[in-house]
């Protein structure tokens, strides 16, 4: 398998170049998602890259873009760089069948928006779900916890809304549903990675008992378009 990690440094960028080319939006030296997948972008060259985020900006008023700080211009405004580990797996996690997970499928969609957009708002669009596998619990048959997949390149696939609702806390969903994903990852003969706001302790230990390392810290530049 290949292992080139430093696409790990630009992984909006390599994503949209590689597994995910059909979900990009490609101006000159930086590509976006299509917004009804997912709000970031990635730049390979700082050249005519802010007339580009111009351009998107004409098809969503908040996004991100991941990496670098980007030139831009006065039309927007920098919102907030929310900064983040980037923590990544090595080999597979030890854990037995659990049959209480379910892969989400079009029939969930409702209920994963609906959690999602509870407990992380601004990240899942409409159609995210379509950019990977996504799995969940269900208990009195509502969805409670959910984990999946976001940005895919050849080799690197991120995991992504790992999310339990606030009144399902400390039951042990988050490190079953993450194992579940990663495993089902490296199944598919790639390796797991995932992004935590390193002000998130708890869940930075959680990954780190799983056997996640971060690698470096990497910045979410936050922008919305000005009124």
């Amino acid at each position: 398998m290949e292992n080139n990690q430093n696409k790990l440094n630009n992984p909006v960028w390599y994503s949209l170049k590689e597994a995910h080319k059909m979900f990009s939006i490609e101006m000159k030296n930086i590509c976006f998602y299509h917004p009804d997948f997912c709000p970031f972008g990635g730049f390979s060259d700082e050249i005519n890259i802010a007339k580009g985020i111009d351009q998107y900006a004409e098809l969503i008023n908040n996004f991100y873009v991941v990496g670098d700080k980007p030139p831009y211009n006065e039309t927007l405004r920098l919102n907030k760089e929310l900064v983040c580990n980037q923590m990544v797996l090595e080999k597979f996690i030890k854990a037995e069948e659990d049959n209480s997970i379910v892969r989400l499928t079009r029939e969930n969609k409702d209920d994963l928006l609906k959690l999602v957009n509870l407990v992380q708002p601004g990240y899942f669009r409409n159609r995210t779900s379509e950019l990977g596998a996504y799995f969940g619990i269900y208990k009195n048959e509502k969805l409670v916890a959910v984990t999946g997949e976001r940005m895919k390149m050849d080799t690197y696939t991120e995991v992504s809304a790992v999310v339990t609702h606030p009144n399902y806390m400390g039951q042990g969903y988050a490190k079953k549903l993450v194992t579940h994903t990663a495993n089902k990852i490296f199944s598919e003969n790639k390796i797991p990675y995932l992004h935590v706001a390193d002000t998130n302790a708890a869940a930075i230990h959680l990954y780190e008992k799983l056997g996640f390392k971060t690698r470096r810290k990497i910045s979410f530049w936050n922008f919305v378009v000005k009124i």
